[in-house]
């Protein structure tokens, strides 16, 4: 059983509430998303989770649609898709790198070195036993109106809303002189869904209430409760992963009765609806336990509900606060505020606020200790084809969705990503040696909640031996973070593995002299040979040599911290020595993605992954290695700043890690350019939804984080020995500002104000004081923090 209880008791509670004093609490400017009219499609939506459980709403008058996620919700189940006979292909594929043959050896890798079977679907992978992350469900509301032709139905006063400070979101308006009011909340106390109707005229409230999904349920009533229940497709005997939810209602007035599989509620003064789900991943009692949490919460009443609500969302949310400019009241609708920031981004200063704690919500949202890290869509996805089967992409995408979480104080959630890369451990040590006869293990470009650590099924993507690399990176960082060196000490064998397999894989190349890895890609890029033939497969990288440059020198630090595997240590140190260095300069002043200085087939391509060692790793900055850092500028020149919305991202984060604050400002603007388009694109005009959900398109919730990931950089850096403070704010956000509540390495919380650009007041803090370089001003000086205040 996988769930973990987040609710003290209510007594405690109702004790605690009395003296809860919110941070956010000093901002004048309630932080909230609103609209004045319904959603029209479903990136328009409000998303409200609770880390386990998702809801979103359409706010729709006449029928709203309710879309339901449990995070654990996947088709597909364990395989073995390894071809244990792939490494006796690899001399021959290393010869004909060596050669430069590069594209001779890539049709070798796809004849024998990717997966067997259907690997991921190529991207489709639902009834595959790659699996797909999928949507739990409908909840569907067909309301009716006393004295109103519902063909012909008028309302006023709409307003639908988000508060990100209680995480609670809300409809209201108008029908034949009736207000009605609808609130909503995923609970962070009793672990379900809450919706609250009601209306300022007694027995105004009349509608049908029904549950569905696209594909694999059925749907009955018990007693006055709305189940639907069924099993996913594993790909092989199509007995999957089972799920169940449940659905409530309890009413003031009116009556309920039952037609056919539909729920009719007549005549009531207020319904609240108590919405519970589970499936058996990890929890073979989840359909006594869906009971259970609906049977808990029915016996609160809805005030002291919402109350637990809030205190257990508060507890993270509240850590860290942000204001920009003088606050100033929201009165345009957010679709409408995201067109005029893109005419005169500087007037509205509170929308870079809004999209910032925007992606603190959904990380509380979207994962939970004990449970899931969120995917390519975080915790909500409305299809059973979810795109690129929703799951978790290595060369890029789930690192995102954690860059985040430590720097804007939320680092426990960085916790269930652990918890996953566990699991890939064991299956990645036999890809290892099936692929490159190496030690220790591997991923590779994709992974699932199964364990999936196998190449995708063409090398052009597939190959990319990277990912386990990278993700030791995030792993490393909650450690950096928070000095824990229990936790160190958990993750330890991750990370000796994952530096096992490189150590083990590496081959000379004869031109240099470095060790490099063989065969693999530059994630997702390709480039021209000297034949005009395109290539991706090849040898060395860049983002595979700044990985294990970055990998070895931490798994080093760790034997020193934990005074563990001295020969081992020994054994990285020397060959530390035979890496390449963190980054070549080419001939025309750009930082080499390859080896080689091929052609690129697509200058403008989505993918910047030879910049890793400026971002997320530390091997380049401008005050250590001033030419690489130049050299990345001029990368990201040539790449342009247009592309998808996760890409602008990650161009943001470059920026701001070369401290140029303006140019990170602008790539901010574009990625709040808004849009509604859903088609899959690998180009350019990436945006966020009227929701503010990051668009690709279609919807990826990696930008939202990058986004988020990238203001806190240009407010705050810890990565170069020293806490940087505002190293790269921009020119519209000089006038005045304050942070509280940010974390630098070493676990430090930072607090400053500034003004004209000029830090005013600052507070470095720790549980013990400790001395710490800070830069402020422009001035390097170390101090020592001030306790923390609990």
């Amino acid at each position: 059983m996988i769930r973990k209880n987040i609710l003290p008791s209510t007594l405690a509670v109702l004790l605690f509430i009395v003296c809860l004093t919110p941070q956010n609490a000093r901002s004048q400017n309630p932080l909230r998303l609103w609209y004045d009219k319904p959603a029209r499609q479903w990136e328009e939506t409000i998303p409200l989770g609770n880390g386990r459980l998702g809801m979103m709403s359409d706010g729709g008058v006449l029928r709203e649609n309710i879309v339901l996620n449990d995070i654990t919700l996947w088709s597909g189940g364990v395989q073995d898709a390894n071809n244990y006979e792939a490494h006796r292909s690899l001399p021959e594929i290393r010869r004909l790198l060596l050669e430069g043959k590069n594209d001779e050896a890539q049709e070798l890798v796809n004849q024998n070195f990717v997966a067997k079977g259907a690997g991921s679907g190529h991207g489709d992978g639902a009834n595959v036993p790659f699996g797909c992350y999928q949507v739990l469900g409908n909840l569907r509301m067909h309301f009716a109106y006393k004295n109103v032709d519902s063909s012909d139905i008028q309302f006023q006063n709409y307003r639908r809303e988000l508060s990100l400070n209680d995480a609670v979101a809300s409809v209201v308006y108008t029908v034949n002189g009736v207000t009605y009011r609808r609130e909503y909340f995923t609970s962070f106390g009793d672990d379900i869904g809450v919706i609250k109707l009601s209306a300022d005229k007694p027995g105004n409230l009349n509608l049908r209430l029904s549950l569905d999904r696209p594909e694999r349920f059925q749907t009955f009533i018990k007693g006055n409760t709305l189940e639907m229940s069924g099993q996913l497709n594993n790909g092989t005997d199509g007995k999957g992963m089972r799920y169940l939810a449940k659905v409530r209602p309890q009413i003031t007035g009116g009556k309920v009765t039952i037609s056919g599989k539909e729920l009719v509620i007549t005549n009531a003064n207020e319904v609240i609806f108590y919405f519970s789900a589970g499936t058996d991943f990890k929890d073979k009692n989840f359909e006594s336990e869906t009971q259970r949490l609906i049977n808990v919460a029915v016996k609160k009443s809805y005030s002291v509900q919402k109350q637990v609500h809030l205190l257990n969302y508060q507890k993270l949310f509240n850590r860290a606060n942000f204001r920009l400019g003088e606050a100033k009241i929201d009165d345009t609708p957010t679709d409408q505020r995201l067109f005029a920031y893109q005419k005169e981004h500087a007037s509205d200063l509170a929308l870079p606020v809004l999209f910032f704690q925007f992606g603190r919500y959904l990380s509380i949202s979207s994962t939970r200790v004990g449970l899931l890290p969120p995917n390519l869509q975080g915790l909500w996805a409305n299809q059973i084809r979810t795109p690129w089967n929703g799951d978790y992409h290595l060369d890029v995408n789930v690192q995102m969705n954690h860059w985040p979480v430590e720097v804007t104080n939320l680092s426990e959630l960085n916790l269930p990503l652990a918890d996953l890369v566990k699991g890939m451990v064991k299956p990645g040590e036999k890809t290892a040696k099936a692929y490159y006869n190496a030690n220790g293990w591997v991923a590779h470009v994709i992974t699932n909640v199964w364990g999936f650590t196998e190449p995708g099924e063409e090398a052009s993507w597939g190959a990319s031996n990277a990912g386990s690399g990278w993700i030791c990176n995030n792993l490393w960082e909650h450690y950096a973070f928070t000095n824990d060196k229990n936790y160190l000490r958990e993750i330890y064998p991750i990370l000796k593995g994952s530096a096992e397999f490189y150590s083990s894989a590496l081959v000379k190349d004869p031109k240099t002299g470095w060790l490099v890895t063989a065969p693999s890609i530059s994630p997702e890029n390709t480039f021209y040979l000297a034949n005009e033939k395109k290539a991706a497969i090849c040898m060395g990288p860049t983002i595979d040599n700044q990985i294990t440059r970055e990998l070895f020198t931490n798994v080093i630090t760790a034997c020193d911290v934990l005074g563990l595997d001295a020969d081992f240590k020994i054994t990285l140190q020397n060959k530390l020595k035979e890496l390449p260095p963190p980054g070549v300069v080419a001939s025309d002043g750009r930082l080499m993605e390859w080896l080689e200085e091929y052609k690129e087939t697509d200058p403008k391509h989505r993918h910047i992954s030879h910049l890793y060692g400026l971002y997320p790793a530390p091997l380049i900055t401008p005050e250590k290695t001033p030419e690489l850092a130049a050299a990345s500028a001029k990368t990201l020149e040539v790449r342009g700043d247009d592309s998808p919305g996760w890409s602008k991202a990650y161009k943001l984060l470059f920026w701001a890690r070369l401290h140029d604050g303006n140019r990170a400002d602008k790539l901010l603007k574009e990625l709040l350019t808004p849009t509604l388009q859903t088609n899959m694109n690998y180009g350019g005009g990436g945006g966020v939804y009227p929701n503010l959900l990051s668009a690709g398109p279609p919807f990826q919730i990696d930008g939202n984080f990058g986004g988020t990931a990238g203001i806190a950089e240009m407010l705050i850096q810890s990565h170069d020995g020293y806490i940087d403070i505002l190293p790269a704010i921009p020119d519209a956000w000089k006038a005045s500002g304050e942070v509280r509540g940010l974390k630098a390495r070493g676990n430090f919380t930072v607090d400053f104000e500034w003004k004209d650009s000029k830090v005013t007041n600052y507070r470095v803090s720790s549980e013990i004081p400790r001395k710490v370089m800070v830069k402020v001003n422009g001035e390097k000086k170390e101090i020592t923090s001030s306790a923390s205040i609990h």
